[in-house]
C-alpha cells in the first residue's frame, strides 16, 4: 500500500522542478529581452529617473549634460556668499576659488548608471532610476589653497586664543592677577563645507547670494579663575579712570608709586578700606618726589605732588562699582587734571593721615583692586574684581549750582628755573558749589542713595617767574 504513494510522490517532484525551472527560463528569458530592449532603445542617452543634483537627465545625451554644466558654470561665477560674526561681514566667489562644475565627469557619471555589462547590477539600477530614481551628486572643483586664503582675514580677526587664569597672593596682597577667558576658534573644516555646499546650489538663471553665520568653536582654558582663588574674585564689578596730561615729570612718578601701592589690594566682606592707611606715609623718606602742590594758598613744590590723582581715580571706580562710600573729601579748588575727562565734582582728596578716602565693601565676596598705568596715554584705570550681585548704580551728571570768576593771573618767582623763563603751572578755574547725586539697587530695591557736594573756591592762573642767575 505504501509503494504506489512514493511513486506518485516522486512523479509530482518531478514535476513541480521542471515547471519551477520554466518559469525561472522564463522570467529570465523576459528579463533579458526587457534589458536588451531598454539598453537599444536608450542606446546613446541616459536612462529614465537619472538625476544629478536634483535636475531630471533623463533621455538627454552626454553632451547635454557638458552643455547644461558647463553654461552653468558661466553663471556660477557670480554667486557670492556673505559670511557674518556679528558686526564681522566678508565674501566669498565662485571665481575667486576657481569654482567649477566638472562637466565631463558628471556626463560621464550619469551615462554609466545601469551600464556596467553586469547584467543584475544594471538590472537593479534600471529598475531604481525609473521607479524611484537616481540622484548623483554635483561633481566640481576648486583650489584648496584660495579658500584657504579666502578665510584667513576672518580667522584673523575673529581667532582668540584661551587664557589661563593667573592668581598669586603673597603677604595679604595679590602680586599677580589675570582673568581665565575663553578663547574662540573659527571652525574652518566646517566653514568650506558650507561654503561650497551652497555654491553648488548656484541656480542657472540668476545670480545667487547666500549668508552663512560663521560657525565658532569655543576653546576652554586650562586653567580658570574660580580654580586659582576661592576668594570669589571672577570678574569685574567696577573701574574708574582720570588722563593726566601736562603732568611733570615727578608728577607722573608719584601717582605711579601711589597707585602701585593700591594694586593687588584685597578688601574682605563687611571691611572698610582705607586709602590712606594703604599707601602710607607721603614723603620722601617713602619714595615720592617732588612736585607741584597746593600748599597755605600757593603752588609749591612738595613730596608726594599727584597722590590725589590717584584717590580721585579710585573714587570713581568705586562710584561705578555700586560699593558705600564711607568717607570722601573734596579738593578746595578746581584742578585741570581730574576735569580732562570728567566734569567738575568727582574728586577725592587725600592727606596722610588726616583726610581720607575710605569705602566699605558690603557684597559676600573679597574685592581686589588693579591699576592700570598707561604713560604713553596719560591714563590712570583703577578695575575692581570680585562677584557682581546684581546691584545697578545710577549716577547723576554733575549740577554746578553757583559760580565766582577766577581772579587775575599770579606769577610766582621761582629761583630753580632760568631767569627769564616763565612756566604755566595752574590754569585759571571758577569757583563753584558743585553736586551729584547716586542711586544704588539691588533686587529693586534701592540700597544705596547718596549725594555729593564740593564747594570750589576761585582760583587763578600761576605762572612760575624764573629768578635763577
Amino acid at each position: 500500500m505504501k509503494i504506489p504513494k512514493i511513486k506518485k510522490f516522486r512523479k509530482f517532484a518531478k514535476s513541480s522542478i521542471w515547471f519551477s525551472f520554466g518559469a525561472l527560463f522564463g522570467f529570465f528569458f523576459f528579463t533579458s529581452f526587457l534589458y536588451i530592449t531598454y539598453r537599444q532603445a536608450y542606446g546613446h542617452v541616459i536612462y529614465q529617473g537619472v538625476l544629478i543634483n536634483g535636475v531630471d537627465f533623463g533621455g538627454k545625451t552626454k553632451n547635454d549634460i557638458k552643455e547644461y554644466f558647463n553654461e552653468k558654470n558661466k553663471h556660477i561665477q557670480n554667486t557670492e556668499i556673505t559670511i557674518t560674526e556679528k558686526d564681522l561681514i566678508a565674501t566669498v566667489s565662485a571665481k575667486q576659488i576657481g569654482f567649477e562644475f566638472d562637466a565631463d565627469l558628471l556626463s560621464e557619471q550619469a551615462f554609466t548608471i545601469g551600464r556596467s555589462n553586469n547584467f543584475f547590477s544594471d538590472i537593479s539600477l534600471m529598475l531604481q532610476a525609473y521607479m524611484q530614481g537616481v540622484n548623483l551628486s554635483p561633481a566640481y572643483h576648486y583650489d584648496e589653497k584660495k579658500l584657504d586664503d579666502a578665510i584667513k582675514p576672518l580667522q584673523e580677526k575673529i581667532d582668540i586664543e584661551p587664557v589661563d587664569a593667573l592668581f598669586n597672593f603673597e603677604n595679604g596682597r595679590v602680586t599677580a592677577f589675570q582673568l581665565s577667558r575663553d578663547g574662540k576658534l573659527i571652525d574652518a573644516e566646517t566653514l568650506k563645507k558650507m561654503i561650497i555646499s551652497r555654491m553648488s546650489e548656484g541656480n542657472i538663471n540668476s545670480t545667487q547670494k547666500y549668508k552663512i553665520l560663521i560657525p565658532i568653536k569655543i576653546i576652554k582654558p586650562k586653567v580658570t579663575t574660580e580654580s586659582v582663588n576661592k576668594m570669589g574674585i571672577k570678574e569685574l564689578i567696577g573701574s574708574g579712570t582720570s588722563l593726566f596730561f601736562h603732568s611733570i615729570e615727578n608728577r607722573i612718578y608719584n601717582l605711579g608709586l601711589a597707585s602701585s601701592r593700591v594694586n593687588g589690594a584685597l578688601v574682605a566682606p563687611g571691611e572698610t578700606f582705607s586709602f590712606t592707611k594703604t599707601i602710607g606715609d607721603v614723603t620722601a623718606l617713602t619714595g615720592y618726589k617732588q612736585a607741584y602742590v597746593i600748599e597755605n594758598g600757593k603752588t609749591v613744590l612738595g613730596d608726594g605732588g599727584g597722590v590725589c590723582q590717584v584717590s580721585t581715580t579710585l573714587f570713581r571706580a568705586v562710584l561705578n562699582a555700586g560699593l558705600p562710600v564711607i568717607e570722601r573729601h573734596p579738593h578746595a579748588y578746581r584742578v585741570g587734571y581730574y576735569e580732562e575727562d570728567s566734569p567738575p565734582g568727582v574728586d577725592a582728596a587725600t592727606y596722610y593721615p588726616t583726610v581720607d578716602l575710605k569705602f566699605r565693601n558690603d557684597t559676600e565676596n573679597y574685592i581686589l583692586i588693579q591699576t592700570v598705568l598707561e604713560p604713553r596715554a596719560m591714563r590712570l584705570t583703577f578695575n575692581l574684581y570680585g562677584t557682581r550681585d546684581g546691584r545697578q548704580t545710577t549716577i547723576n551728571a554733575p549740577v554746578i549750582s553757583s559760580q565766582t570768576p577766577a581772579p587775575p593771573d599770579l606769577y610766582q618767582d621761582d629761583p630753580n628755573l632760568p631767569k627769564g623763563q616763565i612756566k604755566q603751572i595752574d590754569f585759571a578755574a571758577a569757583g563753584a558749589n558743585v553736586y551729584f547725586t547716586r542711586t544704588v539697587k539691588k533686587d529693586g530695591k534701592e540700597i544705596i542713595s547718596d549725594k555729593f557736594v564740593s564747594n570750589y573756591r576761585p582760583w587763578q592762573a600761576i605762572f612760575l617767574r624764573g629768578t635763577k642767575e
